[in-house]
């Protein structure tokens, strides 16, 4: 399993430890990854994520994974991501 957001994209990133006598090591940030299963108001249904804490937060700040995916970049989300965006706009569009 990738360390990388469905949502946003975002993984993990390089830099150095640094100890109190000023050595530097390689390190990793690795994103605040959590699964969760978020509710689509279109489908009726729960869809199954792995996302970062800072994508949930987004998505309860644009009022919804339906609101989220709507406004999201195709190249961002996941390959699940993109399909269930897909079926959002498919629902939306024969209701």
């Amino acid at each position: 399993m990738s360390r990388r957001c469905e949502l946003t994209g975002k993984g993990p990133m390089t830099g150095n430890n640094v100890s109190h006598a000023n050595n530097k090591t390689r390190r990793r940030f690795l994103p605040n990854l959590n699964d969760v299963t978020l509710q689509s108001e279109t489908l009726g249904r729960g869809v199954k994520l792995r996302i970062s804490a800072a994508a949930l937060r987004s998505v309860d700040h644009r009022g919804g994974l339906d609101a989220f995916l709507a406004k999201a970049k195709d190249e961002e989300l996941s390959a699940n991501a993109l399909k269930v965006k897909k079926e959002i706009a498919k629902a939306q569009a024969s209701a």
